[in-house]
């Protein structure tokens, strides 16, 4: 079972939402940082997104921070493609 972060409940930093996401575009990454997640919800965000379904059941929602995170991450991308 993954282990959280020592520093889950800290703010994330833009080094912190870049090490646990990846590189993103400047876009993104403003939009991220305007929620002040902490370094837990962008973990959780990740997972979710990397259908992690060992962390995460079918039937639970996102919330919060990390739900805003995955809104997004997943809304510039739809916008990439058209």
């Amino acid at each position: 079972m993954p282990q959280p972060s020592p520093g889950g409940d800290t703010a994330a930093t833009q080094a912190d939402i870049v090490g646990i996401l990846g590189r993103i575009d400047s876009k993104k990454l403003l939009a991220i940082l305007a929620l002040q997640p902490t370094v837990a919800e962008v973990e959780q965000a990740s997972m979710w997104l990397s259908a992690d379904t060992d962390v995460f059941d079918s039937g639970e929602t996102l919330k919060g921070n990390a739900a805003e995170i995955v809104t997004i991450l997943t809304e510039y991308e739809d916008e990439e493609e058209s």
